[in-house]
């Protein structure tokens, strides 16, 4: 795996959850304050009173006898479990309180409250986005690997409610800073949800072992402005239209090559034969900035590597290499490039 490839996929970022920038991850992260101040302050208590004792007993006078043992002490016995017990209990409400506030349950999609609703399917080792509804208005549409939500305001805050579900086997969806990770297991469906005022580039990263290439099962979500949201929303509903180009003739070579090749029956081009559901949507393929699920830039040179071997690029991975000549290759690639 190149690692220098995947540097240029992953810009300097902030990953703290002490960092977040919704709702739900302040909560979380107000209440791992608190338990850390806790916890702390008892860590405080305990070394400081061994400590002392440590230095206050350590040495003994040659006649020195053991000193007066004590036993059954009624106020010591009340304070060694009084304490613990309020500690506890304390910090039980206060979790309790920060799941109220972290676990919403989706609302109905309704006309008028800019509420996206996304399935996310994770797969080995990739993810899989279906676009359901957005302002109660069904979307319908497939996309894979970067996550598309609109940013909120003060006057109209956006909630993004996701839908988690597998494929396979155990994944986890964790971007740090939009919030706690949330686990996708087979037959069970659970549910996150983010709401943010803050544009811009938000990483993360499968939290649950998920096999060869669970440490390249990248996240990229991507918050935008309602007015970019809307226009990626349009285009992405859209179906591929190929134009003439000066490389019509590379284009159409590819495009047979495509739907006459195994490509179709994994990967789904709206609007063409292309309906494959085992592998990611390519309908709008070169609108991604990345390719395998994050790990590397999405260009022609890029896309040309990962068709010739993705075992290369991503040992382990579940697309194999057709072993294409160089004109089916730079057929595909030319076909490909339109798919924007």
């Amino acid at each position: 795996m190149d690692w220098t490839l995947i540097a240029e996929c992953l810009p300097m970022q902030e990953l703290s959850i002490y960092r977040p920038v919704t709702p739900a991850g302040e909560s979380i992260a107000q209440l791992s304050f608190l338990v850390f101040a806790i916890t702390g302050g008892i860590f405080l208590v305990v070394s400081g009173v061994l400590a002392y004792c440590i230095v206050r007993f350590r040495r003994r006078g040659p006649n020195e006898n053991e000193p007066p043992q004590v036993y059954g002490s009624v106020p010591i016995e009340l304070a060694w479990t009084a304490a613990p017990l309020l500690i506890v209990f304390f910090l039980v409400l206060v979790t309790t309180r920060t799941l109220w506030e972290v676990e919403v349950d989706p609302p109905q999609p309704t006309v008028g409250d800019k509420t996206l609703f996304v399935t996310v399917v994770g797969r080995q080792w990739w993810w899989e986005y279906r676009y359901d509804y957005y302002d109660g208005k069904p979307l319908g549409f497939t996309t894979a690997n970067e996550l598309h939500i609109p940013a909120g305001d003060d006057d109209a805050p956006r909630r993004t409610f996701l839908t988690l579900v597998s494929a396979d086997v155990c994944h986890s969806f964790w971007v740090p800073r939009l919030g706690g990770k949330t686990d996708l297991i087979p037959g069970r469906i659970n549910s996150t949800w983010i709401e943010t005022k803050s544009p811009g580039l938000y990483l993360g990263q499968c939290a649950e072992f998920c096999g060869t290439q669970h440490a390249g099962m990248l996240l990229r979500v991507d918050v935008e402005e309602p007015a970019v949201f809307a226009a990626w929303l349009e285009r992405e509903q859209a179906k591929v239209v190929v134009g003439t180009t000066e490389e019509s003739a590379a284009v159409e070579r590819g495009r047979v090559a495509f739907q006459s090749l195994s490509c179709v029956n994994c990967h789904a081009v709206r609007g063409t034969p292309a309906v494959g559901t085992f592998g990611p949507d390519l309908t709008h393929l070169m609108a991604r900035k990345t390719l395998a699920s994050g790990l590397i830039p999405n260009d022609r040179e890029r896309l040309r590597s990962w068709l010739v071997n993705p075992q290369a690029i991503k040992p382990g991975c579940l697309m194999p290499s057709f072993q294409l000549n160089d004109d089916q290759l730079d057929g595909i690639v030319a076909y490909l490039e339109t798919l924007r």
